[in-house]
């Protein structure tokens, strides 16, 4: 069995971790696994590397979709060819794929973020939220959450003044960082739902004279966030387990792929030592409630 994984951007750290998780599940399953995947976080530059995939005659293709419709037309093509297509991390369009192993359950994840922001800034002040690509189908599932759970009146007080984005690049997200506090003076705190934003904002704060005022909260490695929660930049973040999101991925492809599941709603599988899983509505898949880190708990935790 060949099942290849095709992340947003093959240089993103938290999706190496992931499709590392992948590998092994399907490594786990005497096959053969492999990750491929652009240099950049674009829809187009993933559907170029679909096309190879499909003319490889991968058994299943595991994608986190950079836009959920550009690469549509070219993951249709491939389950017209017999392939198994899953997604991960960030959603392709229903009809484009037969399952998706989400993270979390994307409501629990928007509404989190806010509740942990609002926590640090004492439940009043305006903050921002720096995501990654503006089409990223993740990414604003969250930021609509957050956005609806603003709207309670014990967040009266909170006012959402920008949403930018780092296109899940370090520098760009480095930069957005730095323009949100030198042009919001007031800001009070920044969301960032991404692994790659969190810490580039993390390093901007760090060394600015806003640490330690503007409160940064997301999703992040506890690797990469480590250094910045001991030197007080960072009060507390979260994320799941990014390998075992992987892992769970690889695991339902090759259900799919050898005829075990075709991603009904109820359908059960096992995925090695996660145990067993169930198909909920459109085909998904919850890994699991993500984990909150703090100065408390960050050194439990290597990923």
């Amino acid at each position: 069995m060949k099942i290849a994984f095709l992340p947003k951007e093959i240089d993103n750290p938290y999706e190496v971790l992931v499709d590392k998780g992948g590998v092994n599940a399907v490594t786990e399953l005497k096959g053969t696994g492999k990750e491929v995947g652009p240099s950049d976080a674009s829809a187009s530059s993933q559907v170029s590397y679909i096309n190879t995939l499909i003319q490889q005659k991968q058994d299943a293709i595991v994608i986190a979709a950079n836009d959920p419709n550009a690469v549509a037309p070219a993951l249709k093509d491939a389950m017209s060819k017999g392939i198994a297509v899953v997604t991960y991390d960030s959603d392709a369009a229903p009809d484009a794929r037969q399952i998706f192993v989400n993270q979390a359950n994307s409501e629990e994840i928007g509404r989190s973020e806010v509740k942990m922001m609002a926590e640090q800034i004492g439940g009043s002040g305006k903050i921002a939220i720096l995501s990654a690509t503006p089409n990223a189908t993740n990414q604003n599932t969250w930021i609509d959450f957050m956005k609806d759970e603003l709207k309670k009146p014990e967040y009266k007080n909170i006012e959402l003044v920008k949403v930018a984005y780092g296109d899940d690049d370090d520098q760009k997200s480095f930069q957005e960082a730095q323009g949100l506090l030198q042009s919001i003076p007031d800001l009070k705190g920044i969301i960032s739902p991404t692994t790659v934003g969190i810490s580039a904002a993390a390093r901007y704060l760090s060394s600015s004279p806003y640490k330690g005022q503007v409160k940064l909260t997301g999703l992040g490695t506890p690797n990469q966030m480590r250094e910045f929660v001991k030197d007080g930049t960072v009060t507390e973040f979260a994320l799941w387990d990014p390998v075992n999101l992987g892992y769970l991925a690889g695991y339902a492809a090759a259900a799919l792929a050898s005829g075990q599941i075709s991603g009904e709603k109820g359908e059960k599988f096992t995925a090695g030592k996660l145990g067993e899983y169930t198909i909920g509505d459109k085909g998904e898949i919850i890994l699991g409630p993500p984990t909150k880190f703090n100065k408390d708990n960050i050194d439990d935790y290597d990923f």
